[in-house]
């Protein structure tokens, strides 16, 4: 909760101006807890399950069937076996608006340009239901790579992580993609009432720098749809300049793209009435959503990806024996040391800062396989040879999220997928009724 007096007063000028009669309203806000919030994973689980392992209730929200509140004094989530498993994200809600808006549809080819931690992009993939291609881009490298590893506690195997600026990319797969989402870069005023660094870096020079950055990559965006491609633009500022000036400034640059209606439910009109705000008098922090359609050809197309070596040795035979039931679809590819289950529908990778493509199976050691943590993350259990079961509030799961041994039935041999409540959260080794624990280091609780 804040103190009025702690917010730049401009900006409380530029939100009476832009709100009117409703700018009491808006700053009585700031006297309330910000809204928390949790999205459930369909890849991984259940509603039914999540809310039974969930140590507080949750109550639906507006911007997708997938977001709940959580309450004001819920315990440390990231702790809970069930986030360690990838059952849900944590978002505030209106976070989720955005994908709403994008509508991803099974087997539908989707960027995500600015994506960084994966909130989005993790909502889209579950929507995919693992079909069809998922592209996840994020500048800023060490961003990247928790991009990453979100997108693998949350078991998503049908996608690419990449770190590359957004016009090289864009002009490397022009006209590739169904649906393109940029929720891009902002002053961040949504975010006030939860982080006072946002405060602190606001400043009207900043706005202006913000939507200059921000038409950039929408302009650059636009280069990679296809014919009749949707373009969702997204931000979680008020500001008129980022938001409905962005659009317009777009429109005036690409007369062939056209804003169109999704007839949403959640929020209010903008300014643009086609478009969405989102203020926290509707029960969200604060985000703008717009919606385009491109309505001009693209007969850019890249190239298809050709593996450079596709894996058959003796050792990945092994390997498959020892963990899955049967083999997994899709084409392996080696690099380097590593085993990668590839998605469908890859373009040509070259130059365009890929971190990983498709599913990291596991690493080449002496005439062995060690499996990877995303392996079993993205499995089910019924596709697993051996897994164990430790209900969410067990000692041995917490024990297991500690990195400890644990000990487990004699029957149990080799590598062993872990789960909690029949979700997989990570694997061990099983040998005389213990179990090594193989779960990485940089994830454990403390």
């Amino acid at each position: 909760m804040l103190d009025l007096v702690e917010l730049p007063q401009k900006f409380k000028e530029k939100m009476k101006e832009l709100l009117g009669e409703e700018y009491d309203a808006f700053f009585s806000c700031y006297k309330e807890p910000h809204y928390r919030g949790i999205r459930l994973n369909p890849l991984k689980c259940d509603l039914k399950t999540l809310k039974a392992a969930l140590p507080f209730s949750i109550q639906p929200a507006p911007f997708s069937p997938m977001s709940y509140y959580v309450p004001e004094d819920a315990p440390k989530i990231g702790q809970l076996p069930m986030h360690h498993a990838g059952a849900f994200y944590s978002q505030e809600p209106s976070a989720a608006s955005a994908v709403t808006a994008l509508d991803p549809q099974p087997g539908d080819v989707v960027l995500d340009l600015c994506a960084a931690p994966g909130g989005k992009s993790t909502q889209i993939a579950s929507l995919l239901n693992r079909q069809g291609l998922l592209w996840s881009n994020e500048i800023v490298k060490s961003r990247a790579n928790i991009l990453l590893s979100n997108m693998e506690r949350m078991g998503v195997k049908n996608a690419v992580i990449s770190s590359c600026h957004p016009g090289i990319l864009c002009e490397g797969l022009a006209g590739f993609f169904d649906k393109v989402l940029v929720d891009a870069p902002c002053s961040g005023e949504g975010m006030f009432r939860r982080d006072e660094q946002a405060i602190q870096d606001w400043s009207p020079e900043h706005i202006e720098a913000c939507a200059v950055r921000q038409l950039a990559i929408l302009l650059s965006a636009a280069q990679a749809l296809k014919e009749n491609g949707i373009l969702v633009y997204s931000t979680c500022t008020f500001s008129r300049e980022e938001n409905e000036g962005v659009i317009e400034a777009f429109l005036k640059e690409r007369d062939d793209f056209t804003l169109i209606d999704r007839n949403l439910q959640f929020g209010r009109p903008a300014l643009l009435p086609e478009a969405r705000r989102i203020f926290p008098m509707d029960k969200g922090e604060g985000h703008f959503v717009a919606v385009l359609q491109r309505l001009s050809k693209n007969d850019a197309y890249p190239k298809p990806y050709s593996p450079q070596s596709l894996a058959t040795s003796r050792e990945m035979q092994e390997f498959y024996s020892q963990i899955y039931l049967s083999k997994q679809d899709g084409r392996i590819e080696q690099v380097g040391k590593h085993l990668l289950l590839l998605p469908e529908h890859l373009p040509d990778l070259k130059n365009l800062g890929v971190i990983r493509a498709g599913l990291l199976l596991g690493e080449l050691k002496t005439k062995r396989i060690e499996p990877a943590h995303a392996a079993f993350m993205a499995a089910k259990p019924k596709e697993l040879c051996s897994v164990i079961n430790f209900p969410h509030d067990s000692a041995e799961i917490y024990a297991f999220l500690r990195g400890e041994e644990i000990a487990v039935d004699a029957s149990y041999k080799g590598y062993t997928g872990v789960a909690v409540d029949g979700v997989l959260t990570g694997f061990g080794k099983c040998s005389n009724g213990r179990l090594k624990n193989h779960y990485p280091k940089g994830l454990r609780n403390n």
